[in-house]
């Protein structure tokens, strides 16, 4: 897989896990595998990213299938047994080692943008499975900041009010959200904290 040519001009996600075989990574692959049609219906593409072998992968989704129900898994799983990929994408953990003594892949996912650059990355701990609805959740925030000066405040979900950009003066909010916004009063008097709908 040439990485530049699978993101095209794709939001792609790209994942990486320790090994195949795994009791955090089965679950993980799986729970992709479920996600798989909600990314589809955002036009999101995804890669997950090893050093196993590719023979490994194939017999590894057997695995993964049945754990999850039969649920297929639709997307490929990139094979890096050399850690090419995952040293550029800097998704190598620094203390789980394999039996040669290299190091393994982390837990990491980076959101890529259509401008192929990482947006968003996760890092966690080999014991820590990723949460996938968190995964959706930033990626919708992604989305929206990506087709208006928005961003999304904490605990954002999708159909919830956003935030007008800092950047954005209240003539041009005015024009671009014509819903329009609800600035809240702060005791500094700065109308820096404008809700919209979009």
């Amino acid at each position: 897989i040439n990485l530049h040519d699978y993101v095209g001009d794709s939001f792609t996600i790209i994942f990486s896990h320790p090994g195949d075989f795994t009791p955090v990574c089965t679950t993980e692959l799986g729970a992709m595998a479920a996600y798989a049609d909600k990314f589809a219906q955002r036009g999101v593409k995804l890669l997950g990213l090893s050093c196993d072998d590719v023979q490994s992968h194939k017999e590894w989704i057997k695995d993964i299938e049945a754990y999850n129900k039969g649920k297929k898994v639709t997307y490929p799983i990139a094979a890096d047994p050399n850690r090419e990929i995952i040293k550029q994408l800097n998704m190598v953990d620094p203390d789980e080692k394999d039996a040669s003594g290299q190091n393994l892949p982390s837990r990491a996912l980076h959101i890529v943008g259509p401008d192929k650059k990482i947006k968003l990355s996760f890092l966690y701990p080999a014991s820590t499975g990723r949460n996938m609805d968190e995964v959706v959740r930033a990626l919708d925030s992604l989305i929206k900041a990506s087709q208006h000066k928005i961003a999304t405040p904490v605990n954002w979900k999708e159909g919830e009010p956003v935030v007008i950009a800092p950047s954005v003066s209240n003539d041009e909010a005015r024009k671009m959200f014509p819903k329009g916004f609800q600035t809240v009063d702060l005791p500094s008097n700065k109308d820096y904290l404008r809700f919209t709908s979009v």
